[in-house]
């Protein structure tokens, strides 16, 4: 049985919430990541900071990202997966919040991430061509 944790990339940094979105998009730049899940001061995850969110939600609405806070942009409770979840389970939880990443708890604490990438290299051609599928259509 393949687990998030057996396909996950360690290493992950987060970005806290009280950071500037000008910061967030340098640490994008530095690790050479499109995502970074958001923190607050308890080193609990509060979502996940994308830089299309960036785009869209700070420079295309007027927003200074020297300002704005990380933390404006967590909504709701991020959507995660255990370490120790199979792949079936990584598959499902893509697909139903259409996501194509997914922080990985152990307990509370953060231990990696998937990606789409990930998943696609780990699993059968079908089934990982049943997700990008899924999560390409609206």
């Amino acid at each position: 049985m393949t687990t998030a944790r057996d396909i996950m990339t360690t290493g992950t940094e987060c970005i806290g919430a009280q950071e500037n979105i000008l910061d967030a998009a340098r640490k994008l730049k530095d690790l050479g990541v499109g995502a970074l899940p958001i923190c607050g001061t308890d080193n609990r995850l509060k979502g996940m900071l994308t830089d299309r969110d960036i785009v869209v939600k700070v420079l295309g609405a007027g927003k200074d990202p020297a300002t704005c806070q990380v933390g404006e942009l967590a909504q709701g409770e991020a959507v995660t997966i255990g370490a120790d979840d199979d792949s079936e389970e990584i598959l499902r939880t893509m697909t139903a919040h259409k996501v194509r990443r997914l922080p990985v708890i152990d307990g509370h604490d953060l231990v990696g991430m998937v990606a789409l990438a990930d998943v696609a290299r780990a699993l059968s051609d079908p089934k990982a061509g049943d997700l990008i599928e899924a999560l390409s259509t609206d």
